[in-house]
């Protein structure tokens, strides 16, 4: 006997019904002319590869994140992608040249292991943009705005943005000479912001006084523009890759500002989202009432270095099922153009259906022996001839009173 529950799907895959999958499109296709007016052009990744290909300088957490099987063909290990910029690495490490920015972009559902404590999907719908060949503050800067231009068409309004460096951090723990252990004790610490446990990792772990100010200082380092300044003082004993990275932050702040002047801008230099994933900047778009980002990028320089070319790279990415239901904007329902076609064979009829769907109607012809009508179809139009022709007259939709 078979199970009554076969309608079922696995925890944190869903599908998408009609009315959402037309705002969902829409906004695809808005998106996608967004990047590419833009000069992004759009590549198309696989879905399942070797997974050796698949996660090569990624790190641990997107690993966890995949889907493993084996190859039937190969018997080799392959992995379901969670993530496509990694892919969208490889592509520009092998088919671009070294001195020529590339800009890219991508979109389509990617498949993870664990849900996001907020959203519970399993399957996002990954849209995103990356500009390699590029390592300076300008490529930066370009791929927020475009993050912002975005989340605008999207109608997502009163966004704010986190901005950080892990290069600070990364300049910190090496001018203090900490061995693996010790760095990754220290970013669990930091990640947590605990000034409690900072206080006795330093106890347990005696390094330079001057190191051991600085990086605690991290912690406190986050708010407004004030933050900035703040920093240039607290880590005024830092090496030349730490003041650096402060300047490139900096600069980066200042140009959004010009901008964007009403965009609000929250500093943070202990946010070491994807640390062993990013090598520079590090960014996030967020909104009110809305407990996670909308999109979040960085730089990941030399990422492609295992595909032959080590190329700077920075991008963001977003989930655009998240996008389109969190959106103000107001999308066309299948409803307001959809017309109900009688049983005919009226060849004017047809000529006028043709005619329709080529202006953008959806037009449902009625079947042979259907009883469902119009307004059952969800039809708002319907075709009705008179003595000019075939011509459009609401759906009138009768209640039970007038039955």
């Amino acid at each position: 006997m078979l199970p009554d529950d076969r309608w079922l799907l696995p925890e944190g895959i869903e599908e998408v019904l009609p009315t959402e999958a037309r705002r969902l499109e829409a906004l695809r296709r808005t998106v996608l002319d967004l990047f590419e007016s833009w000069g992004y052009r759009q590549v198309m990744t696989p879905m399942i590869e070797y997974i050796e290909s698949l996660l090569v300088g990624t790190g641990h957490d997107l690993d966890l994140q995949t889907f493993k099987l084996i190859d039937q063909i190969s018997g080799r290990l392959m992995g379901i992608r969670a993530d496509m910029t990694p892919q969208v690495a490889r592509i520009d490490a092998r088919n671009s040249r070294p001195d020529v920015p590339t800009r890219l972009c991508y979109l389509g559902t990617v498949l993870q292991t664990q849900a996001d404590h907020l959203e519970k999907t399993r399957s996002p719908f990954q849209v995103g943009a990356e500009l390699y060949g590029h390592c300076g503050v300008d490529s930066d800067l370009e791929v927020i705005q475009l993050m912002l231009e975005m989340l605008s068409i999207a109608d997502l309004n009163n966004i704010h943005l986190d901005l950080g460096h892990v290069g600070i951090y990364r300049g910190l723990v090496g001018q203090a000479a900490l061995n693996p252990i010790q760095e990754a004790g220290l970013f669990d610490i930091l990640h947590r912001k605990s000034a409690s446990d900072l206080h006795e990792f330093f106890d347990a772990n005696p390094v330079d006084t001057s190191c051991a100010a600085m990086l605690s200082a991290l912690i406190e380092l986050h708010g407004d523009a004030s933050v900035i300044p703040e920093a240039y003082r607290q880590l005024a004993a830092a090496n030349e890759q730490v003041l650096q990275s402060l300047a490139n932050l900096e600069t980066l702040a200042l140009a959004l500002s010009a901008s964007f002047p009403n965009l609000p801008i929250h500093f943070d230099l202990a946010e070491l989202r994807g640390y062993h994933y990013h090598r520079g900047v590090v960014f996030a778009a967020l909104v009110e009432g809305y407990g996670r980002e909308l999109a979040r990028g960085g730089r990941y320089d030399g990422i492609g270095k295992p595909f032959g070319q080590a190329r700077p790279a920075t991008g963001f990415s977003a989930d655009l099922k998240v996008l389109s239901r969190l959106s103000g904007g107001t999308y066309e329902t299948y409803a307001e153009r959809t017309v109900f076609a009688p049983c005919s064979n009226d060849e004017s009829l047809r000529d006028k259906i043709i005619s329709m769907r080529a202006e953008g109607w959806s037009v449902i012809p009625e079947l042979t022996g259907q009883t469902a009508s119009a307004a059952d179809l969800g039809c708002r139009f319907e075709l009705i001839k008179r003595s000019g022709g075939w011509e459009l007259f609401p759906v009138i939709v009768e209640t039970e009173s007038r039955k």
